[in-house]
């Protein structure tokens, strides 16, 4: 951990939702990794975002060696490969954070709501891989559309849930690094709320033929 910053690894780092991510803590001063299946193209997309962003900390390296590498790990990866990619690397999430963006989604009926039996993915994965991993919900209903334009305001809030409250507080910081604001949202559980948000914003985005609707929080005291 650098200047107070823990090491961020990014699994699935490479589709746009991860490297918009890694673009925005990378340019926030955290120490960036980002992993995927291939090694060779996560280091092309450390170099190319690391070309965008003067001084930034970025490496690629395969997810394996990502998740031995970053203190705060971060799966970005699509629903069908969640459970394979955390479990693959699960002796090197032991005692680490994990901030699971998994969203169930179903092709090709994405806007329909469609949340595995027990309700919420990410629990299930908590489950899977025991207590020694403090599994976090988050960034679900961001969309990946403007994550890599720095300049662009967000204007979109994160629902964090969580059953370790420190493990969401250090996941509330990094969302006010990437320019957004977090919320604690209560316990694990209470991510299915979020997993199953995204299509409902899906479906508004084809709607009313926008690219990135979100949520906002209101009626809290401005800070």
């Amino acid at each position: 951990m650098a200047d107070g910053k823990a090491v961020v690894a990014i699994l699935g780092g490479t589709g746009k939702e991860g490297s918009g991510l890694a673009a925005r803590w990378a340019a926030a001063g955290y120490d960036v990794v980002i992993g995927g299946r291939d090694a060779a193209r996560a280091e092309a997309v450390a170099a190319e975002l690391a070309a965008e962003i003067p001084g930034a900390k970025l490496r690629g390296a395969d997810n394996a060696a990502a998740a031995a590498a970053g203190e705060i790990v971060v799966l970005t990866v699509p629903y069908a490969a969640q459970r394979s990619t955390a479990l693959g690397v699960a002796d090197a999430l032991q005692g680490k954070i994990l901030v699971d963006v998994t969203v169930p989604l179903v092709p090709p009926k994405v806007n329909r709501v469609q949340l595995p039996e027990g309700g919420s993915a990410v629990v299930a994965l908590q489950e899977a891989l025991g207590d020694g991993v403090r599994v976090v919900s988050a960034f679900q209903n961001i969309s990946a559309h403007h994550l890599r334009d720095l300049d662009h305001d967000l204007d979109c809030d994160v629902l964090v849930a969580g059953d370790d409250i420190d493990a969401r507080d250090a996941v509330i910081e990094l969302a006010e690094a990437a320019k957004l604001r977090g919320y604690h949202a209560g316990p694990l559980c209470n991510s299915v709320v979020a997993e199953a948000l995204t299509s409902v914003l899906i479906s508004i985005n084809r709607r009313y033929k926008v690219p990135s609707a979100g949520i906002r929080i209101t009626g809290l005291a401005s800070e």
